[in-house]
């Protein structure tokens, strides 16, 4: 038996759709999977401004029209089928010069029957804007599906390019009405109980600072996310919005798909992957599985975070006191507890268990050279 890419990483999603998906690709590889939304989608089929824009559409076709994401545009084409107007929205968009802002959108398109004239380079909104102001758009009609939210800043700068701009509202992104999953996030990233966290959209982290019960927990989680913690983000406005709540080097695709970002968080983490020799036996160390001559176990949380400390000196003794704190937080914590622990981990180390040794009156090492169990 060998270690998948995630086995023994524990993985926090923040999305609210398709996270089943999600998770079931991350499952795949190994990884646990914690699950706090952080957002969810309102879809505005019955809203009125929806079908308004939609009817001014129809009556005034646009010359431009910005696919800002395919579920916007999935879900605006099946929106006006129910209204019966798919076929005219669809007559009236196809005289439109379209801009994609990625592939999704693209997609989306083609499957409705557009024609993509120019795809942004980036999947951001400025080079969408780089691209439409290189346009004579004075006097031009523009339609702007909206990713979510408004989108005051596009609408102003082609406005004031002498555009008449239509924004079509889809769906909109709103908080979570049940907080307590995504706080339950916060916590379990910033005790050290989660490897990375997935992100599928700007809201999404920003939300998740957001929902941080004190100003405390935010600090300490934009810590993590730029330490053990990996914010993993689906594409690059996703991870600017990552940038933007201090997190410094998020993690993302090359192509902002789901897939990608489950296979990148994948070969990220498992560099951690750490191989020792203990009492001749090789013991592969990967988030909180082990492998021991080909056999492979799950270590429980203080299991791994004792496992963590000694394994990074091996050699070194790691006092007690250190341990206590480290892994119990506090260093008056019963002693006993920590023996326990480290009887169940020596246990889990099989026929190299000899190898974590016990130093009368400071604490415990890893000896690699120590003997091993028969």
């Amino acid at each position: 038996m060998s270690l998948r890419p995630l086995d023994g990483f524990v993985v926090g999603i923040t999305a609210d759709r398709r996270w089943e998906e999600q998770a079931e690709l991350l499952s795949r590889r190994g990884a646990t999977i914690v699950h706090g939304p952080t957002i969810t989608t309102l879809y505005l089929a019955s809203d009125d401004n929806l079908r308004q824009a939609t009817r001014t559409l129809i009556d005034h076709p646009p010359d431009y029209l910005v696919a800002t994401t395919g579920i916007g545009m999935r879900a605006w084409l099946d929106t006006a089928t129910t209204w019966g107007l798919a076929d005219e929205l669809t007559a009236a968009l196809s005289r439109a010069r379209i801009v994609a802002r990625g592939p999704k959108a693209a997609a989306a398109l083609q499957i409705g029957g557009l024609a993509v004239w120019q795809r942004s380079p980036t999947e951001q909104m400025q080079a969408l804007i780089d691209i439409l102001l290189a346009e004579p758009l004075q006097g031009r009609r523009v339609a702007v599906q909206e990713y979510g939210m408004e989108s005051p800043e596009l609408v102003e700068v082609l406005s004031l390019a002498g555009a008449t701009v239509v924004t079509v509202p889809v769906y909109r992104w709103r908080v979570p009405a049940d907080l307590e999953p995504a706080r339950r996030l916060v916590k379990a990233a910033c005790s050290g109980q989660l490897d990375a966290i997935t992100f599928t959209s700007a809201p999404a982290v920003h939300n998740l600072f957001a929902m941080a019960e004190t100003p405390e927990d935010g600090d300490e989680l934009r810590k993590v996310l730029n330490g053990p913690v990996t914010a993993a983000c689906v594409g690059p406005v996703c991870a600017e919005g990552a940038r933007q709540e201090g997190v410094d080097d998020p993690l993302t695709p090359s192509v902002g798909r789901l897939g990608l970002l489950v296979r990148a968080l994948g070969d990220h983490l498992s560099q951690r992957r750490r191989v020792y020799c203990l009492g001749g036996h090789e013991l592969v160390v990967q988030g909180a599985a082990i492998e021991l001559d080909g056999a492979v176990d799950q270590l429980a949380p203080k299991e791994r975070a004792i496992l963590d400390l000694l394994v990074r000196k091996p050699g070194a003794v790691v006092g007690r006191e250190t341990l206590l704190t480290r892994v119990w937080g506090c260093p008056d914590t019963d002693p006993h507890l920590l023996e326990v622990t480290i009887g169940r981990l020596r246990r889990r180390l099989g026929p190299a268990g000899g190898a974590l040794q016990a130093i009368a009156g400071r604490g415990y090492r890893l000896d690699p050279d120590g003997p091993a169990d028969h």
